[in-house]
């Protein structure tokens, strides 16, 4: 433990007003430097809890408790002697005898004072904005209050259209609410991206189910008789209805503090700081993170430049130097699932830049790169697409070796250049949030023998933020090993040495048929005889089911040793959702559903009391089902004639179609046929990932073909296949590996495709990925499924035959064994009783999940001095 002075009049102490993110990071830097070892440390916290991650405050609708967005260690605030007081902040301070005063009433004399008050939101001055129904979306108790408020209420709208204010639209739509998105400019998230970006952003946004409603300001909220919110008036005569309304147009300095003692603050807000964070009217004061205004004159919004600031202040109290004199403003961020990111000169402010720009808007990507005249990247914007976020900005300032074009198409439109981590120069920032350089990350490996993700974030910080840089890291940790000659483990886990390809191999060629057997022969010296792990139970798993057929296994998952290894899901074959209920998905082939059918579908969803719901997919899903009634609602889904729609599993979901020439005047093939065909023939097909496929019946492309895993467009000459392509959170075009096929021809290469994918991808790998990283990618693929230039295409294709003769619905097989059935219980030693948990409430005449709400106690924290 570190020895702490004793509280003396004579000891030297420093009292930090404001415990977030920042706040915290100064303590850090502090200890780092030994200054609480010399020091007497106060901190005044005005929450009611210790620092949290900000940044992520919307995750708390996602599941996150309050304590998993903590940053405090409560072990080092006791280790470092640190006085934490929460809920009581500094309400004055006396400059001239250096004293601060807390709410509670206690006074703390000071050597050092540092102000880390934050921000405030932003409400406009408009009529009835404190009325009931209107909030801010700052803290976890603001969230608890709009949680609590939305559960009575159906509509709820935001005022602003930047990062906090699209992530409270999305936490109102989470709640069940219609959303409405009010930005008074004429495009979201002005300050990071530009009018393409924001169209694209648009675009994607109003497909989630969000109004938007740029290019207009809120004139008054309207209210009811008794004062509650029942609407909005905007600039542009409109008017909205709505029962909730959350202010996120931005935040200000909180510099109350500092101007009631005499500080010098901006025209505009903030702190007036030097470059050591120091204020301007008092030495032993320092400002540091958004109340801070910056010697550059900018107030700084982000976490980054906080941290930055918080570790300069610590370094010009222990008298080293140090100075902050600006900060890089990129970020990249998800904002309702959407990829969002801008570096560098996004807006292309330089003189002379030149703009290289990728835009689709039926996938929602826009990618945009500004070059100067001598080739060097200047900045850009990602929106829909930011993979490359972390490579591109640290080429930022340099002349990449690849031209513009190469670094902004998206893998499938070209030939995308692969720039790895031996292209990055040393200076090149990795981690901007903690100012971590590739030469720092390198050092962590050569030096001090990190050889982990996590070694390296405890060694360096990097990535210990935002995570936006986790995978470059990851990179460069294994081409840092492996340029030092170090064998880099690329076993599966820690039970197997050998990767899921080579395990697959052996399975197959030995004809091994249980996940026992491959590990007491193959696995690792310390994993023989054991249980295995949740990593390659699974995984082997999902190999023995997808060669059941071949080896002599058992297809059906649930059988014997099968049913240990399998996913939550799998286990009780349906998709567990947040509050302990499953979701019922039959399968719906091509989409295709007769009247019987979908009258089977509602009648059970109404018997059962389910909530339904159309999925992108073209089916039906029912929600609500407790685990005891999945059997009995599967018992009348099958009498019915319906079969599992394997959304549970790593297998193929679902095959998309439009009506083709059956029903549309533009369809050339029979698109909806040749859907169910291939639904049909590869169902139940077990996976390293999941599959999504469609056929559209003409170029027109309706069944978003080019987003699937494999994918089907009709010809005037036959289909076209292409592959793997991906939507959901990075999404890339497929690829055409071949046209103008006969179906004969179609449904063999997609034969071929899918067992050569399932033989050599890793565990958990998309198609979309596996394409990229494969050597020779695409081309290497066509040679060997189309030109058979392995000479394994006929193994593939009797591979595939097998799984075809032998598939068996796993509902069906469950409903009949009563054994099986045993396993549908919330609790094994009380099976009648239905989990208590489980439970809903009303909303549009369905239901959805009741969750309570989660309440903050007020515990003591233990090892610092609370009042």
């Amino acid at each position: 433990m570190t020895a702490t002075p004793e509280a003396t009049e004579a000891t030297p102490t420093i009292v930090l007003v404001g415990h977030g993110m920042v706040g915290q990071r100064f303590l850090e830097a502090l200890a780092q430097r030994g200054l609480t070892a010399t020091h007497r440390v106060v901190v005044l916290c005005e929450e009611p809890r210790p620092a949290y991650d900000r940044v992520a405050l919307t995750s708390y609708f996602s599941g996150k408790t309050p304590e998993d967005l903590s940053m405090t260690d409560m072990e080092f605030i006791q280790t470092h002697g640190i006085e934490l007081y929460v809920g009581d902040p500094a309400v004055s301070v006396d400059r001239e005898a250096k004293k601060v005063t807390a709410r509670s009433g206690e006074v703390f004399g000071y050597e050092t004072l540092v102000l880390a008050t934050g921000s405030y939101p932003f409400v406009p001055p408009v009529p009835n904005k404190d009325a009931e129904g209107c909030f801010v979306y700052r803290t976890i108790d603001d969230l608890l209050a709009i949680e609590e408020y939305a559960k009575t209420r159906t509509t709820g709208a935001v005022v602003g259209g930047g990062l906090l204010g699209l992530e409270a639209a999305g936490a109102l739509k989470g709640l069940g609410l219609t959303s409405h998105i009010v930005e008074f400019a004429p495009r979201l998230m002005p300050v990071q991206v530009d009018e393409g970006g924001g169209a694209a952003l648009l675009r994607t946004i109003e497909d989630m189910g969000l109004s938007v409603h740029t290019g207009v300001g809120t004139q008054e909220i309207v209210v009811d008789e008794a004062g509650a919110v029942t609407g909005m008036k905007l600039s542009d005569g409109s008017e909205l209805a709505t029962d909730l309304v959350v202010f996120s147009a931005g935040v200000r300095p909180r510099d109350q503090l500092a101007r009631d003692c005499g500080l010098t603050v901006g025209e505009r807000g903030g702190i007036t700081v030097d470059e050591q964070c120091r204020t301007v009217a008092d030495p032993h004061v320092f400002a540091i993170g958004e109340c801070a205004l910056a010697s550059d004159g900018r107030v700084y919004g982000l976490v980054a430049p906080g941290y930055e600031q918080a570790e300069t202040a610590a370094a010009t109290i222990a008298a080293d130097e140090a100075s902050f004199t600006g900060a890089d403003l990129s970020t990249k961020l998800k904002l309702l699932g959407v990829d969002v990111a801008s570096f560098g000169d996004a807006h292309g402010a330089t003189e002379d830049c030149l703009d290289v720009v990728y835009s689709d808007s039926r996938a929602g990507l826009y990618k945009k790169l500004v070059i100067g005249r001598d080739g060097t990247l200047l900045g850009g914007i990602l929106v829909g697409d930011a993979e490359a976020y972390g490579t591109l900005k640290a080429f930022t300032g340099s002349v990449p070796p690849v031209s513009p074009e190469s670094l902004v198409l998206p893998a499938g439109a070209g030939a995308p250049a692969q720039l790895g981590p031996s292209a990055l120069p040393d200076e090149a920032i990795i981690c901007s949030c903690n100012n971590v350089t590739k030469g720092t990350i390198r050092g962590a490996v050569t030096d001090h023998q990190c050889t982990t993700v996590p070694e390296v974030k405890k060694c360096t910080k990097a990535g210990t933020t935002c995570g936006s840089c986790v995978k470059v890291l990851g990179q460069l940790i294994t081409a840092e090993l492996e340029a030092s000659g170090v064998e880099v483990d690329k076993g599966l886990c820690g039970c197997f040495g050998q990767t899921r390809e080579e395990l697959y191999e052996i399975v197959l060629a030995l004809r091994i048929n249980t996940y026992q057997d491959l590990l007491d022969r193959y696995g690792r010296d310390g994993a023989r005889g054991g249980d295995g792990c949740e990593i390659c139970k699974p995984a082997v798993g999902s190999i023995i089911a997808s060669l059941a057929p071949t080896i002599g296994a058992s297809g059906y998952v649930l059988d014997g040793e099968q049913a240990a290894l399998q996913d939550s899901n799998d286990h009780f074959l349906a998709n567990i959702q947040k509050n302990g209920s499953y979701s019922v998905v039959p399968r719906i082939a091509g989409g295709e559903i007769t009247p019987e059918g979908l009258i089977v579908i509602g009648e059970i969803a109404r018997d059962f009391g389910l909530y339904t719901k159309i999925t992108g997919g073209q089916r039906i899903d029912m929600f609500g089902a407790r685990v005891e009634q999945l059997p009995l609602i599967w018992a009348r889904l099958v009498d019915a004639g319906f079969e599992s729609g394997h959304a549970y599993g790593k297998s193929l979901r679902t095959v998309k179609s439009c009506v083709g020439r059956t029903w549309c005047r533009y369809g050339v093939q029979d698109s909806v046929r040749m859907a169910i065909d291939l639904e049909l023939r590869y169902r139940g097909l077990r996976s390293p990932h999941k599959l999504k496929s469609a056929v559209s019946g003409c170029q027109r492309e309706c069944a978003e073909a080019q987003s699937k895993d494999f994918g089907v467009i009709a010809t005037a000459g036959g289909w076209n296949l292409y592959v793997g392509g991906n939507g959901g959170a990075t999404p890339r075009h497929a690829d055409l590996l071949a046209q103008d096929l006969s179906d004969a021809e179609l449904i063999r290469l997609i034969d071929r495709f899918l067992m050569f994918y399932i033989r050599t991808a890793d565990r958990l790998e998309r198609t979309s990925v596996w394409l990229d990283r494969i050597p020779g990618g695409l081309d290497h693929v066509r040679d060997v499924v189309v030109e058979d230039s392995l000479g394994i295409c006929e193994e593939l294709e009797t591979l595939m035959a097998a799984h075809v003769a032998n598939y068996r619905d796993e509902w069906s097989e469950t409903i009949n064994d009563p054994e099986k059935l045993a396993r549908f219980v919330s609790f094994v030693n009380a099976p009648d009783t239905p989990d208590p948990v489980v439970g809903f409430v009303p909303e549009r005449d369905q239901i959805k999940p009741d969750l309570p709400l989660l309440t903050i106690g007020h515990r003591p924290l233990e090892g610092s001095a609370q009042r």
